[in-house]
């Protein structure tokens, strides 16, 4: 793992198991560097990345301070939803492989034929089915992804693994009359539409890795952004 991996790590675990509570000040970067025998910038560029996700806010001239602690938010990967208030489950229900053709064709900057990894993952909190995420992934871009992985973390299996740094995602959010998936895989009680979550993320390098569209039933679906000047 990266010394800014293994930063940004660390200091995530300790706000989301509230060892480092809302409100409270994140270390300074020269006590960062100084716990991590690391440069200001490979400390500055993992608190960016908390700010970025939404966990922590720098207020000028005091710090760094833990702004949210149990968000439960796939930031790039698709999934926007309310704090957890349940148990979380994620089942795979399909893992498949072919070669990029058709309507995707729209939303992948490759070329036609290149190998494309398909998984559908269904989250469950407190036992309902609330979220389809279906994640296409560029095979030559993003190797050696299994249901294991799946089941997992795939960014960190991305970012940790591969040592491949995630850059930014365009996003679109968009409500849509209900899919077959959709009525096979979440528990719609009744619901003729959904909230789809619309993502193409792209490396540090500028290369796109990933197409990912995020289901949401609409009883549970709430977005929480931080905006920055």
């Amino acid at each position: 793992m990266s010394k800014y991996n293994q930063i940004y790590t660390d200091l995530l675990a300790s706000i989301t198991t509230e060892r480092l509570q809302r409100g409270t000040r994140l270390p300074s970067e020269t006590e960062l560097m100084d716990t991590y025998q690391s440069s200001r910038g490979t400390v500055r560029r993992a608190i960016e990345q908390l700010q970025e996700r939404g966990y922590a806010q720098k207020v000028h001239g005091k710090g760094t301070f833990v702004l949210s602690a149990k968000s439960f938010e796939f930031q790039l990967d698709g999934t926007v939803t309310r704090p957890v208030t349940g148990s979380l489950h994620t089942e795979v229900v399909e893992f498949s492989q072919f070669p990029l053709e058709g309507a995707l064709l729209q939303h992948i900057e490759a070329d036609p034929g290149a190998l494309i990894t398909r998984i559908k993952r269904v989250r469950r909190i407190a036992g309902k089915r609330v979220i389809l995420d279906i994640n296409h992934f560029v095979a030559d871009v993003i190797p050696g992804l299994d249901r294991a992985i799946a089941e997992q973390s795939i960014y960190a299996f991305i970012e940790q693994t591969l040592q491949l740094p995630i850059s930014y995602a365009h996003r679109t959010i968009q409500a849509l009359p209900r899919s077959q998936d959709d009525q096979a895989h979440l528990d719609l009680d009744g619901q003729s539409h959904v909230v789809v979550v619309s993502n193409q993320t792209f490396l540090q390098d500028g290369r796109q890795f990933e197409y990912s569209e995020s289901r949401h039933t609409l009883d549970e679906f709430y977005f929480s952004d931080v905006a920055r000047r």
